[in-house]
């Protein structure tokens, strides 16, 4: 890895400290522009299949940003600075990561080996297990970053951007009927943890068991027997489905003797599971499914606002009036449940579709579904790999939103699957 291939490696082994330090997942907005620098010298640029849905995509959110004053049947609120910042936010986001993509698909072998950014990503999910034993054993651990105290309150203080730049360890929420932590160190929410676990586990081990040896397997077997801690403790359903969907995967597209050794390895680590302590917390929670009448209700109000504006959609999400259970607009001190769940918060399916309209979302699945198509029949391992993680991605948009650091993962996949073609 030679000194062209420095920003990558920043983002990916120095992301504690841009957590620490209350950039998180914005970092990559900081490390885009160096990216920029080194594309930009080193024209003309080569450009990926698929490139042009992306850059529709980007130019949609553009035209979007016309309807960011309007207020959409069924929802309330004023344009005001938090929706503009978290609209630039976001913005930001989906610009860097393309650029991130384009940097690293024109980074050469030598410059940058893809084994070699294989094992980064793995080094940010032995950085993911580690955040995540921090939210199970110490949920209460958070600290002001240096960024929050050098932002203006009206910035510091919205909602969307406290998430990004306040580092804690844990979310406490009432998913089985009491408080109860679930990890999210180092990302911003509890959903990105489990995104982000299941996307760079499956580069850990292709970085470091499948190309490793025998003391590398012996530390992914100690650091995946770990991760099982807080993947449970997570709660979080759609991580549990997104892995069993990868076994799954796994066990169909490979042959002979490897899926003999995946299938008992399965069904080894299914029994250990099964009667070890976390069995119990798995069946507690899912005979718990609180969330299901208050995705239901979001993601129904979310397409009611989305078909009056269906083509651009509406530039951020708006807040619902009411809820699943009330038609009281917030919270009060007779009810602490009345809250207004913002649109497109339960997928970035959802999300895309109040923001950009059916347009935005049609774009982002062609986006993933083409690269699937392009590069099926890729068996080596990093083809393996990146369709797989391309459909976990078409799988996650309906319970996860892309933003913030998944779309990051999603897209580095996205390069990977690129330069190995």
């Amino acid at each position: 890895m030679t000194a062209a291939a420095w920003p990558i490696a920043a983002l990916l082994v120095g992301y504690p400290i841009w957590w620490a330090l209350g950039f998180g997942g914005l970092s990559v907005i900081v490390l885009a522009v160096p990216m920029a620098v080194l594309l930009w010298r080193r024209r003309p640029i080569r450009v990926p299949r698929g490139f042009g849905l992306w850059a529709l995509l980007l130019a949609g959110y553009l035209i979007s940003a016309l309807m960011l004053a309007e207020t959409p049947p069924g929802t309330y609120g004023e344009l005001g600075a938090g929706r503009i910042v978290g609209y630039g936010m976001r913005l930001a986001l989906y610009c860097s990561a393309l650029i991130m993509v384009l940097y690293l698909g024109n980074l050469t072998e030598r410059e940058l080996p893809q084994l070699r950014l294989v094992r980064l990503l793995g080094v940010l999910f032995v950085t993911t297990v580690a955040g995540g034993l921090l939210g199970v054993f110490f949920p209460a651990f958070s600290f002001t970053s240096p960024l929050e105290l050098v932002l203006p309150e009206w910035i510091s203080g919205n909602s969307f951007v406290r998430n990004l730049i306040h580092p804690t360890a844990a979310q406490t929420q009432k998913v089985l009927g009491f408080a109860s932590p679930r990890p999210e160190a180092p990302y911003e929410w509890a959903n990105a943890w489990g995104s982000n676990a299941s996307v760079l586990l499956v580069w850990f081990v292709v970085g470091w068991w499948v190309h490793g040896r025998t003391r590398h397997r012996v530390f992914v077997a100690v650091v995946l027997a770990l991760a099982t801690i807080p993947v449970v403790y997570s709660l979080n359903r759609g991580l549990w489905i997104g892995l069993g969907l990868a076994v799954l995967y796994v066990i169909v597209r490979v042959g002979g003797r490897t899926r003999i050794a995946l299938c008992g390895a399965a069904l080894a680590a299914a029994l250990a599971f099964t009667l070890s302590p976390l069995a119990t917390l798995v069946t507690q929670r899912l005979d718990r499914p609180h969330s299901n009448d208050i995705r239901a209700f979001t993601i129904t109000s979310t397409l009611a606002a989305a078909g009056h504006s269906p083509v651009i959609g509406y530039g951020n999400t708006r807040n619902a009036m009411g809820n699943h259970r009330s038609i009281t607009t917030g919270k009060t001190g007779w009810c602490d449940t009345c809250g207004h769940p913002p649109l497109g918060s339960d997928g970035q399916l959802w999300l895309l579709i109040i923001t950009q309209g059916f347009t935005g979302a049609a774009l982002y699945v062609a986006f993933f579904l083409g690269a699937i198509r392009r590069h099926w029949r890729d068996r080596s391992p990093v083809g393996l790999a990146g369709v797989l993680v391309m459909g976990l991605v078409l799988f996650y948009m309906f319970v996860y939103d892309g933003l913030v650091t998944p779309l990051s993962l999603y897209l580095i996949s996205f390069a990977l699957l690129w330069r190995n073609s």
